[in-house]
């Protein structure tokens, strides 16, 4: 029996703290373009195009392929700002090149195991609660919010904040995907601190904390989230104009809005969903084939375990095994290593293209699994240090999913 929908799993709490770090000099990938037939205005000196309940349907689907089955299901937080939307009207998305030097922006987002989020509903009012809570500790009005990942519900539930309090949502996020962990941002590896952030459950429970690294940020953060019921909503990575667009990854909104269009074109006119989602993104067919088993477990705040997926037409009599911790890491059939950590595995059921998370992965299921290239700041060795295969545990050397390919050409 299929799986109600559910959410994210990554929650993040904001920061306006100690930004004085000299950011290291990291490749940035570049920007998606956007819809030059969009209705756009001119706000507070920024260029914004208004986002719709409509257009949420395709940024929503676009979430849930580059969440890499992590970040949850983002259909309830779509419905949630979706209701937002009917409320208080449509949210604009400011180009974060439009931004001021001194602007300040408070990103959001959800943070536990979407497991345990497929039957504790939010209520709709905490990540208000979370952001608001934040913003008094700062003592200085916020500019916008903004997606802390590109992936799953956390790149809805940010539409709730702009839209409840009447602020924009900044094109971009911290990822440009889905992490499990809150210290597995772009900004943590220019200095820019995570905390203060603030947290707030569905009970009315909240809180600000701060925190000497990012990563005990991620642990101090992760134990108040399994108190609170192993989900909660948080407010985090408070940063000027300046770091956002310097450390951000730019456009990344835009970018969801575009795959999730090109899979519903795709099935309009009766094309091949995945491939077109493959080509849209220079991805790759690393397999295709029918879910024999899914050993999953919810632990420390997060869920965890590997997928069997037996192979069909050319992946015929081998077996692909998907080991995730919220999001896909690795991909290998037998001792042949197809994709890991920090490119994108994203699995697709194969007729409709639709993207399937961990929690929502069930046997029988008939899929396509992608890999797509990430953004370059992850492949430097820093970024692999944060979100490479050795941190996760894994003793398997990171090699580009391009390579990877190549060499079994």
């Amino acid at each position: 029996m299929p799986c109600p929908r559910e959410f994210g799993i990554f929650g993040i709490f904001g920061i306006f703290g100690m930004f004085t770090a000299d950011p290291s000099e990291f490749p940035v990938a570049p920007s998606p373009t956007g819809y030059p037939n969009r209705r756009q205005r001119r706000l507070r000196g920024g260029t914004m195009r208004e986002i719709t309940v409509e257009a949420l349907d395709d940024i929503a689907r676009g979430a849930a392929v580059l969440g890499t089955g992590g970040g949850g299901d983002p259909y309830i937080g779509k419905l949630m700002a979706q209701h937002s939307l009917r409320q208080r009207g449509n949210v604009s998305l400011l180009d974060p090149m439009d931004l001021a030097d001194d602007d300040i922006v408070v990103p959001t987002a959800m943070m536990g195991a979407p497991t345990v989020m497929v039957e504790k509903i939010p209520r709709g009012e905490e990540i208000v609660t979370a952001f608001k809570a934040l913003q008094t500790y700062l003592g200085k009005p916020v500019r916008a919010t903004m997606s802390c990942e590109a992936g799953g519900l956390n790149s809805t539930t940010p539409f709730t904040v702009a839209a409840e309090l009447g602020i924009p949502l900044v094109d971009g996020d911290m990822m440009g995907r889905a992490f499990p962990e809150l210290q597995m941002c772009t900004p943590t590896l220019y200095g820019v601190t995570a905390t203060p952030m603030a947290i707030a459950d569905e009970k009315g429970n909240s809180a600000v904390i701060n925190t000497v690294s990012n990563l005990w940020t991620e642990t101090l953060a992760r134990t108040l989230t399994v108190d609170m019921g192993c989900s909660a909503m948080i407010a985090i990575y408070p940063m000027t104009g300046k770091q956002v667009k310097k450390t951000c990854i730019l456009n990344t909104i835009t970018l969801l809005e575009r795959i999730g269009r090109t899979i519903r074109e795709a099935r309009a006119r009766h094309d091949d969903p995945v491939a077109a989602v493959r080509d849209a993104m220079n991805g790759h067919l690393i397999w295709r084939g029918k879910v024999g088993d899914v050993e999953r477990r919810t632990a420390a705040g997060f869920a965890r375990g590997e997928a069997a997926i037996a192979g069909v037409d050319q992946f015929d009599g081998r077996e692909l095994r998907i080991a995730f911790q919220n999001e896909f890491l690795l991909a290998r059939a037998g001792d042949d290593v197809l994709a890991t950590t920090p490119d994108l595995i994203t699995i697709l059921d194969d007729e409709t293209g639709e993207p399937i998370t961990t929690e929502g992965l069930r046997y029988g299921f008939r899929v396509s699994v992608l890999a797509m290239p990430c953004d370059p700041r992850w492949r430097t060795p820093e970024g692999l240090r944060v979100v490479g295969p050795a941190y996760f545990g894994y003793d398997i050397p990171y090699v580009p999913i391009e390579e990877r390919v190549r060499a079994r050409a």
